[in-house]
């Protein structure tokens, strides 16, 4: 009766067989859902993870807070999170399956955009301010720590005062949609850097590039 208990109350049934949780891996492309987000400089995070969906043949599923999918990396076992929660809601999202997949926060790492980057510009970090980001800003809150793994994707800043809002949520530029296929490959190379040669390594090789 206990055991029925468990699997009917329990903890939920997690995505990956893994039980090693050093080869768990989480990563999570920061965007707002719906049709009127599609391809504005905030939903890069999106637009990396479905790139990187094409490449590695797996579909995402609407579930808990998002959108999930799995996929296995030179024997890691990763989980990909599109958060349906709108963007200053994404830290319930990332805490909701960092717990249900006992993923450690050494192993998650957070895809966003960056003004204050150039367009393209790729860097990867271990730790930093939000930087005026509503989606880092309730990550940091809700996980009680600015200490995590970010890939911050350059969106630039060409935009007048009091126009931030506009830009970020306004749609790429022709020389920006360009460019995109080629800066689109490099984050998926180093989502898979992060995931098999760690985050310092990826940082070193990667950085700026």
């Amino acid at each position: 009766m206990l055991h029925i208990l468990k699997t009917l109350f329990g903890k939920p049934k997690q995505l990956l067989d893994e039980s090693d949780p050093m080869k768990k891996f989480l990563i999570v492309g920061l965007g707002n859902i719906g049709s009127d987000y599609n391809e504005t400089r905030h939903n890069i995070g999106f637009k990396v993870l479905d790139f990187l969906a094409e490449q590695e043949s797996f579909v995402f599923e609407s579930a808990k807070l998002g959108s999930v999918a799995t996929f296995k990396h030179k024997g890691k076992s990763v989980v990909c999170l599109k958060p349906s929660t709108y963007m200053n809601l994404s830290g319930k999202a990332v805490k909701y399956w960092m717990e249900k997949e006992n993923i450690g926060l050494d192993n998650v790492l957070i895809i966003t955009d960056d003004i204050n980057l150039p367009f393209g510009t790729l860097r990867v970090k271990t730790k930093g301010s939000d930087g005026g980001h509503n989606g880092l800003k309730d990550i940091q809150n809700t996980l009680q720590t600015s200490q995590y793994n970010r890939f911050r994707f350059g969106v630039g800043s060409d935009f007048g005062q009091g126009k931030q809002v506009d830009y970020v949520l306004g749609k790429w530029g022709e020389e920006e949609q360009k460019s995109m296929p080629e800066r689109l490959k490099k984050s998926t190379d180093i989502i898979r850097s992060f995931i098999f040669a760690g985050v310092k390594n990826t940082m070193n090789q990667y950085n700026g590039k």
